[in-house]
C-alpha cells in the first residue's frame, strides 16, 4: 500500500514536472549587441515553443537587417549607399523599411517644425558626432553657411520605393528614430509568436506590453542625468502600461571647448549644437519610433517649446531641468498617471 502510495505521488510530481517545463511561466531574458549599444528583452510565456534560441537568433537576425539598412556607421548599409549617391533627379531603390522610418521622420518633422531633421547629417559629422568622430576646430560661420544649403527636407523627395536626391550632398541620417523602429519591429515579431507580455529595450528606448514574471505591470527607471559613466541612479520610475518610451538628453554625448559643452543634439535652424537647461526628456507614445523621434524633437524644441506642443498633443513628457539650485523635475498631467508612487 506505502508503495502504490510512493508511485502514486511520483507520478503526479512528474507530471508536474512536465508541465511547468512545457508551460514555463517564468521571465525569460534575451540580450545583445545592435545599433552600436545593447539591447535587452525580457518576457513571459505559457508555452516552449518557439524555444528561447530561436527567439534569440531571429531577434538577432532582424535587428541586424536593419543596421544593415539604415546605420551610418555601416559603409555598405543600404542609407550609407545612398549617401554617396551623387546623382541628382535620379531614383535611389531602398527597402520599403527605410521608406517607412523616413514617412513618420517626415511626419515629426512636420509636427515639431522642423526641430527633427533626418537631413541633418552633414552638420553632425561638421561637429564631430558622426561616423568618424575626431576632436575639432569649432566650424566657422562661413562653414556653416555652406553646410545649412545642404540641409533640409525639401532637399530630396520618395517616389513609390526610391529616394531621389535634389543637391548631392544630401545626407540622411536616421539614428534619432531608428532604435524605436527597432523596438517595434521586435515587439511585432514577439506578438507574432504569441507572446504578449514583454519588454523590450534597445539602449534605451523601450517598449512594455502586460506584465512581468512577478504578474505586475512592467517598471521602467528614467535614469538620473549624470555625466560620468560609470555613474547611474534612478530619477524616477513608471509603469507605462502597453506603450513606449524614449529619452534624450545632453548630459552622456557632448564635448567641451572653451570652457563651453557642445551637444551632439543639433539644432536644424541654428545649425548649432543646442545650448539650454533641457538635459533630459523622457516621452510615451503608442510606438517606440513615435517616441525616439518625438523625444529628440522636443529636445531640440527646449523645455518652454517643447512642454507646449506635448500639451497640445496630450502627450506625456517628463523634463529634467538644470537650474541654479541643481537638477528641476517638470511633467505634465498626461504623465502623471505612469508615475509608480
Amino acid at each position: 500500500m506505502l508503495i502504490n502510495k510512493l508511485l502514486y505521488w511520483i507520478i503526479i510530481l512528474y507530471i508536474v514536472f512536465i508541465f511547468y517545463s512545457y508551460f514555463d511561466v517564468g521571465e525569460k531574458s534575451i540580450q545583445g549587441q545592435t545599433m552600436g549599444t545593447y539591447y535587452i528583452i525580457k518576457y513571459v510565456s505559457k508555452i516552449s515553443n518557439p524555444s528561447w534560441k530561436e527567439l534569440h537568433n531571429n531577434i538577432d537576425f532582424n535587428l541586424k537587417q536593419i543596421n544593415n539598412q539604415m546605420s551610418t556607421y555601416i559603409t555598405k548599409s543600404e542609407l550609407s549607399q545612398f549617401n554617396k549617391f551623387k546623382f541628382i533627379n535620379t531614383a535611389f531603390p531602398v527597402s520599403l523599411s527605410i521608406i517607412t522610418v523616413i514617412k513618420k521622420a517626415l511626419y515629426i518633422n512636420k509636427l515639431t517644425d522642423g526641430a527633427l531633421d533626418i537631413t541633418i547629417g552633414p552638420l553632425v559629422n561638421l561637429w564631430g558626432f558622426g561616423p568618424k568622430k575626431k576632436n575639432i576646430e569649432l566650424p566657422s560661420k562661413k562653414i556653416l553657411k555652406l553646410y545649412s544649403k545642404w540641409i533640409g527636407i525639401d532637399k530630396f523627395t520618395i517616389k513609390g520605393n526610391n529616394l531621389i536626391k535634389k543637391i548631392p550632398q544630401l545626407y540622411i541620417d536616421l539614428s534619432s528614430i531608428a532604435k524605436g523602429y527597432g523596438v517595434d519591429i521586435i515587439s511585432e515579431y514577439l506578438e507574432s509568436k504569441n507572446i504578449h507580455n514583454y519588454m523590450v529595450n534597445i539602449g534605451g528606448e523601450i517598449r512594455t506590453k502586460g506584465h512581468n514574471g512577478k504578474g505586475i505591470l512592467w517598471r521602467i527607471a528614467i535614469e538620473k542625468p549624470s555625466n560620468k559613466l560609470l555613474e547611474q541612479s534612478v530619477q524616477k520610475i513608471i509603469k507605462p502600461g502597453n506603450m513606449s518610451v524614449a529619452t534624450s538628453g545632453s548630459y552622456r554625448n557632448f564635448f567641451k571647448k572653451n570652457g563651453i559643452y557642445y551637444s551632439h543634439t543639433i539644432n536644424p535652424k541654428t545649425k548649432k549644437p543646442i545650448i539650454h537647461n533641457l538635459i533630459s526628456i523622457t516621452v510615451i507614445a503608442p510606438t517606440c519610433m513615435m517616441a525616439d523621434g518625438l523625444s529628440t524633437g522636443l529636445n531640440v524644441l527646449g523645455a518652454k517649446k517643447g512642454m507646449k506642443l506635448a500639451k497640445h498633443l496630450n502627450l506625456p513628457v517628463f523634463l529634467i531641468i538644470k537650474t541654479n539650485k541643481g537638477l528641476e523635475e517638470h511633467y505634465n498631467s498626461a504623465f502623471k498617471t505612469y508615475l509608480v508612487k
